[in-house]
Order: C-alpha cells, then structure tokens, then sequence
C-alpha cells in the first residue's frame, strides 16, 4: 500500500495520533481509533534496542485490529542498522503495520545526546543514509519526523524535508518548533507550509492544533495533506471526533462528564487487560488527564496517582460523576 492509499480515507483530511513515549501505547491507540482517529502509531522505539531483541521493546509493537491502520516509529542513527531492523520489521510485521516512520524531532537528551532524534537535522548526510538504508529495505512506505532545526539561528526544516524526499522518504511530518523550544513557544506553520508548497510528496502538519478550530487554521495556512495530534489528545481522545465532524460540516457536541469519567475506565480497563496490573501505574496520567478541570478532581488527585488498580479507578473517578 502506498503513502497516497494510506492517507486517502474516508475522511476529509486525515487526523493522526502522533507517536508519543510513554503514552502511545495500544489500549491509548485503540480509544483515540474508537473516538474518530484516521491513524495511530507506535510510542518511539530504539532500534539498537530491538537489535538486542529486547522483549520489553518487542512489546511496543503489539497491536489489535481495532487500532489499525497502524505505524511503527524507530529511533537511531545507524544506518545498516537501521536497515537491518527495517527489513525485519516489514517483513515479519507486513500484515499489522502500514508504514515505518524514521524519528528525528525528538528533542529530549537523552536521546540527542545519542546522537539520535533532533541530533540528526544538525547532520543531513547521516540522515539522508539514514532513509536510503530505511527505504531500500523496506516493503512498507518509510516517512521521517522531524522539527524546524535545532534553534532559532539553524533552521533547516526546507532543506531537511527536501533531502528527506531525495533520499527515498514516502512522506515528512514537521513539528513546527526548534529542539531548543522542545514543547513552548508558538510553533511556526509558516515554514510547514513552505515545505508542501516544494515537495512532492505528502506532508504532514503538527504543532499547536488544540481544536477543530485550530486544526482547520492549520489546514488553511499550509494546505498539509494531514494534520497530526499530539498533547491535545492526552485525556483528551474526543478531539479526533471535534477535528472529523467540524471538516465534514456536521454539528459537535463535546462530551459529558460522566462520558468523559466512562472513557477514562474503559481506557483504564483496556490498559490493564493488555498489561496486567502490575503495569497500572502507567496509567495514573492518563486518569489526571481525563479528569482534568471536572470539579472535585483537585482533592482526588493524590488518590489518582496512587491508583494501582482498574477496580480502584473505578471507584475513584466515579466520585466525579455527576
């Protein structure tokens, strides 16, 4: 399948779940899936990791048809390696992922003091070996993420993105801020829509889109073939149904409190089915994150992050119910 058959839904413009670590994972990717989402992808994964068939890794990749169509995100900056685990991941994983998507926006320090995420815009010939390795041994499309540049005075996003095409890349997504603004500031779709206006390729747009209203204004400015979520959606997955409905020019009506509380437990109750309740801390954030400016949730929050239980969720968030 190819990037066009891939973003060419049903929907007006493609909205898409930005990989995040942490939080992406299958039980998130399935309820964004349930509320709207055209596609979701994999948290970041490291690809020297999989190389030592770390099965904690390995495990980031689990997915469910209810979460499809689905891409896998790596990260490094080797590039037979890279190729190596891309061959082995669209081969043994063909009939679950869509595409591979190359990481290099991360902006964390850990991960650019590796050398990997952001740290490659600063080195666009590794880069460019990068996806040339990622691509010829791919058997599914092969898309890169990147950001501006790393600061203000090394912006380089135009000619990254174009490099990106050169080299082999199905489509680019840009994050509209610098490394060194990591997640503040505004991010500037100035740059993103100068970028679609020179390839040829598909481009994805993200960076500040809170809303349908936003997402529409994002859509205006850069005339990206989709729009990605990232934050936004953190407690948050009704915003894939927000962006769908106010494209499609039907009415939205936002959800309720004991809606909202509903989601939070389901999510909840996917999250401890798939990893059992020894992994339930994972997903105290999410339940702040739901519960976020509901009346009452302030004085539950210390029990919230010391929830170690879906049967214990439940009869915390139930107490915001109205």
């Amino acid at each position: 399948m190819t990037i066009q058959e891939i973003l060419r839904t049903n929907d007006t413009i493609p909205v898409i779940l930005a990989p995040m670590a942490g939080v992406t994972d299958l039980s998130f990717r399935e309820i964004c899936m349930m509320h709207g989402c055209s596609f979701t992808y994999s948290e970041m994964i490291s690809v020297k990791a999989l190389s030592f068939n770390n099965k904690k890794t390995f495990r980031l990749m689990e997915n469910s048809e209810k979460a499809k169509p689905f891409g896998i995100q790596l990260f490094g900056h080797e590039p037979k390696l890279i190729g190596e685990i891309v061959k082995q991941l669209s081969t043994t994983y063909s009939s679950d992922i869509s595409l591979i998507d190359l990481n290099m926006g991360c902006p964390a320090p850990k991960i650019v003091n590796n050398g990997d995420g952001c740290a490659l815009m600063r080195d666009t010939l590794l880069a460019s070996k990068v996806i040339e390795y990622a691509k010829k041994n791919s058997s599914v499309p092969i898309t890169v993420k990147f950001r501006l540049g790393w600061d203000e005075k090394n912006i380089n996003a135009v000619e990254f993105a174009k490099m990106a095409e050169d080299s082999g890349a199905d489509a680019v997504t840009i994050h509209g801020r610098t490394r060194n603004q990591m997640y503040s500031g505004n991010a500037n779709w100035d740059i993103i829509a100068e970028i679609k206006q020179k390839l040829h390729i598909p481009v994805i747009g993200n960076g500040d889109i809170r809303d349908a209203k936003s997402a529409e204004s994002m859509r205006n400015k850069t005339a990206c073939d989709a729009i990605m979520i990232g934050r936004a959606a953190q407690g948050n997955p009704f915003i894939f149904e927000e962006i769908k409905a106010h494209f499609e020019g039907r009415e939205y009506t936002p959800p309720t409190i004991n809606e909202r509380i509903d989601t939070a437990l389901l999510h909840a109750r996917l999250h401890e089915s798939y990893k059992g309740v020894i992994a339930f801390p994972e997903m105290r954030k999410h339940l702040a994150w739901y519960s976020k400016g509901i009346k009452g949730a302030a004085q539950l929050r210390e029990r919230i992050f010391k929830c170690s239980s879906y049967d214990e969720a439940v009869e915390i968030m139930n107490l915001l119910k109205k």
